[in-house]
């Protein structure tokens, strides 16, 4: 399936990448091997040894070199071999290596044109590192489903209302006001609610649960999965002196076809006040993607199948405004992608 590729892909968080230890993931089909040089530079090869093919991954780090489990072979962390215990080292020795940086305590790999690879296009997440790392709550789950049914997932939270009624839902966000615009590059859909009865888990934190609440949740979603979610709640009336605010990261990285990477990563200025309520949010938020969205976009894959979703022909619904202009957006970007090295193929050939 296509994939843009001109892009950056959240492959890890960066504590995930550390010591000598050697770090095997797939993105967007492409077998990876992340790992830091002697500078604690993040690195990242193709995992495939040139040889007979085994993975890179399963091998071991070296002063200088990453030595291959099979048969010895070491590669620098340029991609280039530079060791052969057999004898002299053969010209096309060498395997893929992708840019890579580390930013917002994430490792971020550029799977398309070296040339194209700048960091300044990696999507803004500086809160994060605004944040200090008590006052974060950050995590990695694997679904198997496509990833852009899990951005839409993100992109209509209306569907909290009913999968997470008793946490995150109760019916503000179908209740709620909508707007979804284009902007910096990406789609923006917000809801808000005013005078209106709050989540279950944001009425208990008012300072008198059960009156009427403010309610705003804003998501922004850049190319091709990383989305920014801010959410601001308080009583009516009162969110500038007594309103709780909260920035999270949801960033959907492919795999494959029916198989995604869930980075998370919340901060929030209560949990600023209080690190030790991170455990609570971590089980709110595991039990809400874990135990109730992730067996839901399990069961929709498995009903889509290998069908594209637009050839299956959803019925459309108001509260899709933000999901599908997000989907279009990124169909758009990977068929011009697509085009562009179909063009330059043509005029080399």
């Amino acid at each position: 399936m296509p994939y843009l590729r001109n892009t950056w892909y959240l492959a890890a968080w960066s504590d995930e990448v550390r010591g000598d230890a050697l770090l095997a993931r797939t993105i967007a089909e492409q077998p990876l091997v992340l790992f830091r040089d002697a500078d604690g530079g993040v690195r990242v090869l193709h995992d495939r040894c040139p040889h007979r093919f085994a993975p890179l991954s399963a091998g071991q780090l070296e002063p200088g070199l990453l030595r291959c489990a099979y048969h010895g072979l070491g590669f620098g962390p340029d991609g280039a071999c530079v060791a052969n215990p057999h004898g002299q080292i053969p010209k096309a020795a060498r395997v893929r290596a992708f840019p890579a940086v580390d930013r917002h305590e994430a490792v971020w790999v550029w799977l398309g044109e070296p040339d194209q690879a700048d960091p300044s296009r990696i999507p803004d997440l500086g809160f994060i590192d605004r944040a200090a790392p008590g006052a974060r709550v950050k995590g990695h789950l694997e679904t198997h489903a496509h990833y852009q049914l899990m951005v839409d997932n993100i992109m209509d939270l209306t569907h909290a209302d009913y999968l997470h009624r008793d946490t995150l839902g109760g019916g503000i966000n179908t209740r709620a006001s909508s707007q979804v615009e284009e902007a910096d590059g990406g789609v923006v859909i917000r809801w808000e609610a005013k005078a209106d009865t709050l989540p279950p888990v944001m009425n208990a934190q008012l300072p008198h649960p059960g009156e009427a609440g403010d309610f705003l949740n804003e998501v922004h979603w850049s190319a091709p999965g990383v989305m920014r979610q801010r959410v601001l709640f308080g009583p009516a009336g009162r969110l500038d002196d007594l309103g709780f605010d909260s920035l999270t990261a949801h960033v959907m990285t492919p795999a494959g076809p029916a198989h995604t990477h869930y980075f998370f990563c919340h901060t929030s200025d209560g949990l600023t006040r209080d690190p030790s309520m991170a455990e609570g949010i971590r089980a709110v938020l595991l039990q809400a993607f874990k135990g109730e969205d992730s067996p839901m976009l399990e069961r929709q894959q498995a009903a889509i199948g290998d069908a594209d979703f637009w050839s299956l022909k959803p019925v459309l619904l108001s509260i899709d405004g933000g999901a599908a202009l997000a989907r279009r957006r990124l169909d758009r970007m990977i068929s011009q992608e697509r085009g562009s090295a179909a063009q330059g193929e043509a005029q080399l050939g």
